[in-house]
């Protein structure tokens, strides 16, 4: 049987794009088969993020060593177009006319002035589809505004809920709006490049940093448009509802625990030694045990402190939902990734090579990652 093909084979992307965002959400439609094209300009330097360290490849060349720039731009091409010239937008413009989309992440007040949004380029192809990711979008008082990641989870209230109660606010540890941003920038351009093969007409498609990080207070925004619930930090890392769900010590670090079921915190108590706590009323149910957390969280901890955390691991692990709580380092260096593949090593033009991790989305087709070029080079 012959292997599948990617499921976005034969899909061309033009993507005008720089650092994070951007370039995290097209890097999901390359893994995906999509030939995407950065289009950079050599008098601006191309993407930025090509020489952004501290960190680069051993013995690369030119600007394809920065270590950043690859990890959100693997197995794309790089063509160098001067975008503000006359000469440029032309090639551009056929460019476009072979290409099913076009996306960006420029500032909201930019992919106007440079011709990129549908009504600039439907001429050159009806079926264009143009997808944006602004930091504040492209109409309103903040379309020309700047804006990134950290500004985003500041004004979202994320600072408010990372971190213990009384301390300082805090961001979350990775730019995850950028990822989560360019995840729907990539959702939202597949779903465009659908219908335009569908009806033959394209659209815009438009995902911006801020509304991604309000949407994806999810629940929790619900919670509070419908309720007095006001989201905020629990001590331990702890779920706001479900008990018990949070950080626990064991006798050489920490253990985290999450009985989202009933069945969990039966078999929880069972696995610590403690049958009788599955049945007294006053932890009866998730509403009796979380007006009793503290309280729980004491007990609890006072059990799992008689054995290390790789104990616990041993007893609990497969019958209730637990985690050791692990080093950034420790999480992508533990043999399990190795086991199961997820980590791949890409080469460089140069003959330089780097290890990366891999796309999780699993299509059943084989994959050839590569790296980014330098810039113009395709």
């Amino acid at each position: 049987m012959a292997d599948l093909v990617l499921p976005l084979t034969g899909v061309r992307v033009l993507a005008v794009e720089q650092y994070g965002a951007g370039p995290f959400g097209t890097q999901h439609l390359a893994d995906l088969g999509a030939e995407v094209v950065k289009v950079e300009s050599r008098r601006t330097g191309g993407d930025y993020a090509r020489t952004l360290g501290p960190y680069f490849a051993d013995g690369a060349c030119e600007d394809e060593g920065s270590l950043f720039f690859q990890s959100v731009n693997r197995s794309k091409k790089s063509v160098s177009l001067d975008l503000a010239s006359s000469a440029g937008r032309e090639v551009f413009q056929r460019l476009v006319a072979i290409s099913d989309a076009v996306a960006n992440n420029l500032r909201g007040d930019v992919p106007e002035r440079l011709g990129l949004t549908y009504a600039s380029l439907h001429s050159a192809n009806p079926a264009i589809v143009c997808a944006h990711c602004s930091a504040y979008g492209r109409d309103g008082p903040r379309r020309d505004w700047p804006g990134y990641d950290f500004l985003m989870q500041a004004e979202a209230g994320y600072f408010f809920m990372s971190g213990e109660p009384g301390e300082n606010p805090a961001r979350m540890g990775l730019s995850v709006v950028d990822f989560m941003a360019g995840t729907y920038l990539a959702l939202g351009l597949v779903a465009g490049v659908l219908s335009a093969r569908k009806t033959g007409r394209g659209r815009d498609i438009d995902v911006n940093l801020y509304d991604t990080a309000v949407f994806n207070m999810s629940y929790l925004g619900t919670w509070a448009l419908n309720s007095d619930y006001a989201p905020n930090r629990i001590r331990r890392s702890a779920h706001p509802s479900l008990v018990p769900c949070q950080l626990f010590r064991t006798a050489d670090g920490w253990i985290y625990i999450m009985c989202n079921k009933e069945k969990f915190w039966q078999r929880l108590c069972e696995g610590i030694g403690m049958p009788e706590l599955a049945t007294d009323p006053q932890f009866l149910d998730f509403e009796h045990r979380r007006a009793e957390r503290e309280r729980l969280t004491r007990i609890r901890e006072n059990a799992l402190m008689a054995d290390t955390t790789d104990g616990w691991l041993a007893k609990l692990q497969g019958r209730v939902p637990v985690a050791p709580v692990r080093t950034p380092r420790q999480a992508i260096t533990c043999e399990d990734l190795a086991r199961r593949d997820r980590i791949e090593t890409v080469e460089l033009e140069s003959g330089s090579k780097i290890r990366m991790l891999r796309n999780p989305i699993r299509t059943g087709s084989p994959t050839h990652p590569r790296s980014c070029p330098p810039t113009g080079a395709n």
